[in-house]
């Protein structure tokens, strides 16, 4: 039976992670991972950074900032590999916004064949969604499909 290296480089961890090791780098420079270093200056990760790689590709896939992955990570242990409950906890914090990406992407979903839920982006049928360009008026952007539920009045 053979055990797995505790430590392990920048090759490995890219190809178990599937991030290009450039990447990988910038997260440590960032401080959203952490490498040892060998006497010859090549990087050596704990194999324990690769659940941290696998958060913070996943933070990004929902939308979160790299300050905000930064303050989630920082909230984990430093002083010991984060057990299941504290990835829990951690997720927890993002559920209500996970909720609203979800119903964000549902009404792009369920409007998109009309005129791209009328932002209104000026597409020639938008003049009966919204008269004038009064979404406009909310914002930039597609506003119905960012949730806006009533045109601004003037």
């Amino acid at each position: 039976m053979s055990t797995l290296p505790a430590m392990i480089t920048i090759g490995e961890l890219a190809a178990r992670s599937g991030m290009a090791t450039s990447a990988l780098r910038f997260y440590e420079k960032e401080g959203l991972i952490r490498a040892e270093r060998t006497g010859g200056n090549q990087r050596r990760f704990p194999r324990s950074e690769l659940r941290r790689v696998s958060f913070i590709r996943a933070a990004q896939q929902v939308g979160l900032t790299l300050e905000e992955i930064r303050e989630a990570l920082a909230s984990l242990p430093g002083s010991r590999t984060p057990t299941q409950a504290d990835w829990e906890k951690l997720s927890h914090a993002w559920r209500h916004r996970l909720d609203d990406r979800i119903a964000q992407l549902e009404r792009l979903r369920d409007k998109l064949t009309s005129c791209i839920g009328c932002g209104c982006l000026s597409l020639k049928k938008c003049h009966l969604y919204n008269p004038d360009d009064q979404a406009a008026l909310g914002g930039p952007g597609a506003r119905y499909l960012l949730g806006d539920t009533s045109t601004p009045k003037t």
